[in-house]
């Protein structure tokens, strides 16, 4: 099929992905409410058309953390994406060097850092969650030094894993055993072209990071069966004191939705927090990110970068949320449906779309520069 948008990707991907991965990647949690509104509440943000300006020249480029990025946005770390394609991660992140923007690893992305870190030029961003154990944590910590990672986005909504009703309907949670493993390898069977690319030729399929601890038990049960055990309901702002201590760059603190939140981690020294509600993969029924972001960019966007994700399926979505406040936005399911659709070059297309429609939503809004995308180009705010 011809892939012209996000959402052509995302169809691309339900058609090659077995069922049991796709609904991982698509879903919310609980009635995904969330899920929903994230889209809703930021494609209906009106923009104001301008004419006669000249927009001969566009500036798409920023700077994050210290580096200059060709497009205000990041790809963001997703869970397993790296299953959407041989080796996902590893394609992932050259991509996306070759549009200048960074990748960002999941604690439980497919391939591990190593890998990841061999397959790029350049360095790239870690994810991390509050484990139980702080050992396995600072070795964690210490293999993104040795990868020259340029910062660390530390997930904060996750004490403890939200429901996600789809990922019982296919077998993903819930279903452990024989059974589970026939469930899946069923789904899979009907995605030859996965089954071949990925479920053969993509081993090992050791579960990246987390394999060291999983002590050789490689099911995709075992690996669920530690993020329930492992997550730290017990995670406190003082916890930060302990990231600090074993890393040195630049700090981001991810699932941020309340002012208050936000001006804590100014205060505990957060170099950026990303505006986020897990894709809606948490709390059903909280607020859409276009709807928390305003709040927390004016309460503490002079004091820390602030970053959104949510929602975001072009680039007018793009330059919504830098309307809205944001300095840059996370890519999340877009880069893992375009992986899945056509791999390293996939992505490339899809940050080329993104580009692109970006560049109408600035030239017939009037803006040049990433840096004149504000509030006055939303119509009636």
């Amino acid at each position: 099929m011809i892939t012209a948008s996000v959402p052509d990707y995302r169809e691309a991907a339900r058609r090659r992905l077995p069922r049991f991965l796709f609904e991982y990647i698509d879903g919310g949690s609980y009635a995904e409410q969330t899920l929903r509104r994230n889209v809703e509440d930021l494609s209906g943000l009106a923009l104001r058309q301008r004419v006669l300006r000249d927009v001969s020249r566009l500036d798409l480029s920023t700077e994050l953390f210290g580096q200059r990025l060709s497009l205000p946005l990041a790809l963001a770390p997703i869970g397993l994406a790296g299953l959407n394609a041989r080796r996902g991660e590893c394609q992932a992140v050259r991509a996306a060097e070759r549009t200048g923007v960074p990748f960002t690893l999941s604690t439980v992305g497919a391939c591990p850092i190593g890998e990841v870190a061999a397959a790029a030029s350049q360095p790239f961003w870690f994810q991390l969650y509050m484990i139980r154990d702080r050992t396995f944590m600072k070795d964690l910590l210490a293999r993104a030094v040795d990868a020259a990672c340029s910062a660390l986005v530390f997930t904060v909504d996750m004490p403890v894993p939200g429901s996600r009703y789809r990922d019982y309907h296919t077998g993903l949670a819930g279903s452990g055993g024989l059974k589970g493993a026939a469930w899946r390898v069923g789904q899979a069977m009907l995605r030859p072209g996965w089954a071949w690319d990925v479920g053969l030729r993509g081993r090992p399929h050791t579960l990246g990071n987390v394999a060291p601890v999983l002590q050789g038990r490689t099911g995709i049960e075992d690996f669920f069966a530690w993020m329930r055990n492992n997550f730290d309901p017990s995670i406190n702002w003082r916890d930060l004191d302990f990231i600090r201590s074993e890393w040195k760059g630049p700090l981001i603190i991810k699932g941020i939705l309340d002012p208050e939140d936000a001006k804590e981690a100014a205060e505990l020294g957060a170099d950026g927090i990303v505006v986020s509600n897990h894709g809606g993969r948490q709390l059903d029924g909280v607020l859409s990110t276009a709807r928390a972001l305003p709040p927390i960019a004016e309460a503490v966007g002079d004091r820390l970068t602030v970053l959104a994700d949510g929602g975001i399926r072009s680039g007018l979505d793009v330059v919504r949320m830098l309307a809205l406040g944001a300095r840059g936005v996370l890519l999340g399911r877009a880069w893992a449906w375009a992986l899945a659709t056509g791999g390293e070059a996939g992505i490339v297309k899809m940050l080329n779309l993104i580009e692109a429609e970006m560049r109408v939503a600035m030239a017939l809004t009037g803006t040049t520069k990433i840096t004149e995308i504000n509030r006055t180009i939303l119509a009636g705010d």
